[in-house]
């Protein structure tokens, strides 16, 4: 009981700090606020929302393999293949914002330059739908643990 008690609060902590540095982002990939600081704030952020997405992968396949119900019966339903979909899902949609940030970055310490407007734009939209879609994986998850729709 303590090591399913143990993954499972690593595993909500991962998860805690995903969400708190992909709002980070939503919140400081404004136009209006977009300024130097927050280029290289952007950057550090994302570097540790993709740690913290790791650390979700890691203990939740953690739970799935030492957990009570065991890998046989997580991998058997069908919500937690929702679940994962979602979540490869919205790591796939975050490499753009990646790729924005690294590269604003890399402009800010070439010469000065801060991104356009119309990217700041595209890669809010694009954390936004990450945000949004992720608050789907929480209903996956408390159904799976309530055995709705198990097997």
């Amino acid at each position: 009981m303590w090591l399913e008690s143990l993954l499972a609060y690593l595993h909500f902590s991962a998860i805690l700090a995903l969400v708190v540095f992909l709002t980070s982002e939503a919140a400081l990939c404004r136009t209006e606020w977009m300024n130097a600081a927050v280029v290289r704030r952007l950057a550090r952020v994302d570097l540790l929302y993709v740690v913290a997405a790791a650390a979700v992968l890691l203990t939740g396949l953690a739970r799935t393999i030492w957990g009570i119900k065991g890998f046989g019966w997580y991998w058997s339903q069908p919500l937690l293949h929702l679940k994962f979909t979602l979540f490869v899902a919205i790591g796939a949609m975050s490499i753009r914002p990646t790729l924005l940030f690294l590269r604003w970055r890399k402009a800010l310490a070439a010469g000065g330059a801060l991104p356009p407007e119309a990217e700041v734009r595209s890669a809010r939209r694009w954390v936004m739908i990450e945000a949004h879609l992720l608050i789907l994986v929480p209903l996956a998850a408390t159904l799976l643990a309530r055995g709705v729709w198990t097997r």
